[in-house]
């Protein structure tokens, strides 16, 4: 009987555990790749480090993001290294009063 307790609680605590931290986890990741698959030129950016640029060029894991006022600092960088998106072609909404 002691047996089937332990077992149980080990079941509940697993489950517990899997709720809790996997999931939520997996689905972030999930949202990651799907913004990194959505990337198109002209979009503005944040990289993980902080900065902010416009993409230039997307490719299979690269991308080639243009940063500051200087034309000439271009920069191939990972998918992975890019946070943020904010999309050119977003359509505006205007709040109504």
């Amino acid at each position: 009987m002691s047996i089937a307790i332990i077992v149980a609680y080990i079941v509940l605590f697993g489950g517990l555990i899997y709720f809790m931290s996997i999931r939520p986890q997996k689905k972030q990741q999930k949202q990651m790749e799907e913004l990194w698959a959505s990337m198109e030129p002209g979009d503005s950016v944040i990289t993980t480090s902080g900065f902010y640029g416009v993409i230039l060029d997307v490719m299979d894991d690269t991308v080639i993001v243009e940063f500051g006022n200087n034309k000439n600092c271009r920069i191939p960088m990972q998918k992975q290294a890019i946070a943020q998106v904010e999309k050119v072609n977003a359509p505006v909404v205007e709040e109504k009063k």
